[in-house]
């Protein structure tokens, strides 16, 4: 190989490197989102199961009432 060529190799890898490292985290982003989706899917068909077979009441999350009480000041609020 010439001294052009061996040139253009390695701009070309340093180009397809350097874009490897820009699209790395958002891939790894998306693999992390669908495996959490994935997750909250099971888990709430696995509560959907405990629902039906269990005959006492649940009581809602502390998520469910922080974002019942945000709804209503933002309705007060209005």
């Amino acid at each position: 190989m010439d001294t052009t060529r061996m040139e253009a190799l390695i701009g070309m890898v340093t180009v397809l490197g350097i874009l490897a490292l820009l699209v790395l985290p958002a891939v790894i982003g998306v693999v992390r989102d669908r495996r959490i989706d994935r997750q909250l899917r099971e888990a709430e068909q696995a509560s959907a199961g405990d629902q039906k077979s269990s005959s006492k009441s649940t009581v809602p999350s502390t998520a469910i009432w922080y974002a019942e009480d945000r709804r209503s000041k933002k309705l007060v609020s209005s």
